[in-house]
């Protein structure tokens, strides 16, 4: 598959995910803590940040339709984030034995997997 192809496969992703996720978060920040973080109790404030967030990441993935190697270092946050949030909050839940977003965590388990070889490194790391 085409590098660019294979970027606005996962900017479409995004859009549609993060997109759903950040309009729930935002706007139903006690339906977003209900079924999205799997009951989680925290502030509405914290839980529409976290939408802002992922509004964020939804509009740069609008904007990577159009230039998908100018907006790729989206791509790399998340990875960062998203590979941070399972080994800070989803791993030691697990370990725990506690109640964490497994929808979540396996659609970020799956990102974490997939990002590393859709990322355009040689772009992000030239020279000049």
């Amino acid at each position: 598959m085409n590098s660019e192809i294979a970027l606005r496969v996962v900017y479409v992703a995004n859009i549609i995910v993060a997109g759903w996720i950040s309009v729930t978060s935002i706007l139903s920040p006690k339906l977003a803590g209900a079924t999205i973080f799997n009951g989680a109790s925290a502030e509405p404030q914290t839980i529409r940040l976290v939408g802002c967030l992922w509004l964020s990441i939804a509009i740069l993935s609008i904007l990577g339709l159009f230039r998908p190697l100018a907006f790729s270092p989206v791509l790399l946050v998340q990875v960062i984030y998203k590979g941070t949030w399972l080994l800070a909050v989803a791993l030691p839940a697990i370990r725990a034995k506690e109640n964490y977003p497994t929808g979540m965590a396996g659609f970020f388990v799956v990102w974490v997997c997939v990002l590393p070889f859709i990322i355009p490194w040689r772009h992000l790391f030239r020279a000049g």
